[in-house]
C-alpha cells in the first residue's frame, strides 16, 4: 500500500470541484463536475428499489462516482460537442483513455486497476449497473437544465430533451422517469415561447 500516492490521488481528485460542467443551478451559479457525480449517486440510491432488476448497489455508486474522474485531466466535453462532430468524440475517446490510465497507475495495486475496469465498465454499458448509471448520469443532466434559466439553454439543448429514450429504453422504471423529466423539460421551453 502506498498512501503518499493515495494522497496524490486525492489531490488530483479535487479538480472536479474545480471542474466546471455546461450545466448551470437553479440560483445562476456553474455546477461542478462533482456536484453532477454526487447527485447521480444520490439518484441511484433512491432509485434502486423501484428498479425492476435487482442491482449490485456498491458496484454500481462505484461506478458513477469513478465515471466523471477522467474529466480532472481530460476536461468535460459536453455532449453536444460530439454528437455529431466525429473527430471530436475520437479525440475525447482518447484524451480519456490517457486520462484513466494515469489515474490506473497513480493510485497502482488493486484500487487502480479495480477503478480502471470500472470506468471501462461504465463506458461499454454492458452489465445492467453500467446501463443504469449511464441512464441516471443522462437523466440528472437534463434534470439540471430543467432547474436552470431556459436563457442557459443552447438551441441544441432544446432538442437533447427528447434524445434520453436511447439511454432508458432498456428499463421501463428509468424510461418512466425519463418521460417525466423530459415533460418537465417540454414544459419549460413551451412557457419560455409563451413569454
Amino acid at each position: 500500500m502506498n498512501l503518499q500516492n493515495l494522497l496524490k490521488f486525492l489531490h488530483v481528485a479535487e479538480g472536479l470541484k474545480r471542474e466546471l460542467r455546461h450545466s448551470w443551478l437553479s440560483d445562476g451559479r456553474q455546477e461542478s463536475v462533482a456536484e453532477h457525480t454526487w447527485r447521480v449517486a444520490l439518484m441511484a440510491m433512491a432509485i434502486e428499489e423501484y428498479l425492476p432488476q435487482k442491482v449490485n448497489s456498491e458496484r454500481l455508486l462505484k461506478m458513477i462516482i469513478i465515471h466523471d474522474l477522467v474529466e480532472v485531466y481530460a476536461t468535460d466535453i459536453p455532449a453536444f460537442d460530439t454528437m455529431n462532430n466525429i473527430k471530436v468524440k475520437e479525440q475525447k475517446r482518447q484524451n480519456e483513455m490517457k486520462a484513466i490510465e494515469k489515474i490506473r497507475n497513480l493510485l497502482g495495486n488493486d484500487t487502480g486497476r479495480q477503478f480502471y475496469d470500472l470506468w471501462f465498465e461504465f463506458e461499454h454499458r454492458k452489465t445492467y449497473e453500467a446501463k443504469v448509471a449511464n441512464a441516471l448520469d443522462k437523466l440528472e443532466a437534463q434534470i439540471q437544465h430543467n432547474e436552470a434559466a431556459i436563457e442557459t439553454w443552447l438551441p441544441i439543448e432544446h432538442e437533447m430533451v427528447f434524445l434520453l429514450g436511447k439511454h432508458t429504453d432498456f428499463d421501463n422504471v428509468l424510461d418512466e422517469l425519463k418521460g417525466i423529466i423530459e415533460a418537465e423539460g417540454v414544459e419549460k421551453i413551451q412557457t419560455d415561447n409563451k413569454l
